[in-house]
């Protein structure tokens, strides 16, 4: 899975751009107990990717949200350098609340019960619900426009063949992809929203698999993009089709994502936001 449970994944270096406009991509940062040490305070850290689908609701992966230690609490940054942000709040001090509230806006997670399912249908999605105050504090600090999910089914009534004519685009904080070094392969950087091209490779009933080489003059996803979007350009407009979920370990291949058209994903979707 590419999420990450440090600040360590990120679209790849190569053919990735910073995102700054694409303010409705933000990062899940994360309050828990790191250490299982309940006398220690708890860490604050980013660690996976979504996307606002409305003005309350914020997609991403539930490998992102389940298995975390008790008592955590999850927050949404739309910052461009959520990893800058985190650095400063620490360096003012404070609670591990006061420090999280200064990066994000604190949401409640919810994750398909399906999950992890199976190799055919993981159900690894999940949304982060924020109330009224809450969703208006978020577009306060960042303004943004929700992205534009897909109707039912519309990426098998395209084809292969048009899909692989469409052009697509990845984005998230995650890591760079793996650097061969001394002690093995290290992944660099992470926490800035980056955006790089992908191209269509195969699609089937809930996945929809992205090429990411380098020498087609592509990008893609890396530790930490998890959960986050896939856009495809139809007719001019970005529609979010899938978010990241998994991959190859050096991030060098393959973009393994979870289509937002499918039966499962709005099943599980049509509980919380109005669906095209």
């Amino acid at each position: 899975m590419l999420g990450t449970a440090t600040p360590a994944s990120a679209i790849n270096s190569y053919n990735a751009e910073p995102a700054p406009e694409r303010t409705e991509v933000g990062a899940l940062v994360v309050q828990s107990d790191r250490d299982n040490d309940p006398a220690t305070p708890d860490a604050v850290r980013w660690s996976c990717t979504g996307t606002m689908i409305s003005t309350g609701v914020f997609l991403t992966a539930a490998h992102c949200t389940v298995g975390r230690p008790a008592g955590t609490k999850f927050y949404v940054s739309l910052a461009q350098d959520v990893q800058g942000a985190i650095d400063a709040s620490n360096a003012l001090g404070g609670t591990p609340e006061q420090i999280a509230a200064r990066v994000g806006v604190q949401g409640v997670a919810y994750s398909d019960p399906g999950y992890p399912g199976n190799q055919a249908d993981s159900h690894d999605i999940a949304v982060i619900k924020f109330n009224a105050g809450q969703a208006a504090e978020l577009a306060q600090r960042w303004p943004f426009v929700p992205a534009t999910l897909p109707h039912h089914n519309q990426l098998s009534e395209l084809g292969s063949r048009a899909l692989d004519a469409k052009d697509w685009q990845v984005m998230g904080y995650g890591t760079q992809e793996a650097v061969n070094g001394p002690d093995g392969q290290t992944h660099p950087g992470g926490g800035v929203r980056m955006k790089a091209p992908v191209d269509f490779n195969a699609l089937n009933k809930t996945w929809v698999r992205l090429a990411m080489n380098e020498s087609r003059d592509l990008g893609g996803a890396c530790y930490g993009d998890s959960g986050g979007p896939n856009f495809i350009n139809l007719d001019g407009k970005l529609v979010l089709a899938a978010t990241t979920i998994t991959g190859d370990i050096p991030c060098y291949a393959t973009n393994v994502t979870y289509r937002t058209d499918s039966d499962s994903a709005r099943n599980f979707l049509q509980q919380f936001v109005a669906l095209p």
